[in-house]
């Protein structure tokens, strides 16, 4: 993964994704905790990457709020997976969590605080305010958008509640890979 700020060093011959960008993911993960979350918090990492897996991958979610008797359609939601996530401990999980969270901490976007055996993320001051210049660029209007069907959906559930919900309806797609396999749609 590479910081925007680097970029000037990387070859022009060579493609570059998104998802091979810092701050995309950064941004993601501050529209997240804005949209996604209670007064821009939520309460445990399981939960944010459960929430995030229904973002990146609306087909699931579709799936998901329809066994769940929600009213989300195709046509109303961007059906492309946005970035691969693998098979971890508890289900869908991105890597680079750790370290985008750590980066978003350094820049004083985000607080994380651990409480029990739980980490619970909250935006700062300066991370509101960031994400709400994001989540208003038309360029994150498609992401916002997920997001908000997201949280109406499963916005209200634990992070075990989701986690068990992925495993209970995508058993072949996520619960039998392998640690460490891509999920794929």
């Amino acid at each position: 993964m590479k910081s925007i700020k680097n970029l000037s060093a990387y070859p022009g011959s060579l493609s570059l994704i998104a998802d091979d960008v810092l701050e995309f993911h950064a941004a993601r993960i501050l529209l997240l905790l804005r949209i996604c979350g209670d007064d821009g918090s939520l309460k445990g990492l399981t939960k944010m990457a459960k929430l995030d897996f229904f973002v990146r991958y609306p087909h699931f979610f579709i799936t998901a709020a329809k066994a769940l008797g929600a009213d989300v359609s195709l046509s109303t939601t961007n059906v492309e997976t946005e970035s691969r996530m693998i098979r971890y401990h508890y289900g869908p999980w991105d890597q680079r969590y750790y370290h985008v969270l750590a980066y978003l901490e350094a820049k004083g976007l985000i607080k994380a605080i651990k409480v029990g055996s739980t980490i619970n993320l909250s935006l700062t001051e300066l991370g509101n305010v960031s994400a709400t210049q994001i989540e208003v660029s038309r360029s994150f209007a498609p992401l916002t958008h997920q997001m908000r069907q997201v949280k109406s959906v499963l916005g209200n559930k634990k992070g075990t509640e989701l986690k068990n919900l992925v495993y209970k309806i995508f058993n072949e797609e996520v619960a039998k890979l392998s640690m460490g396999e891509v999920i794929t749609p």
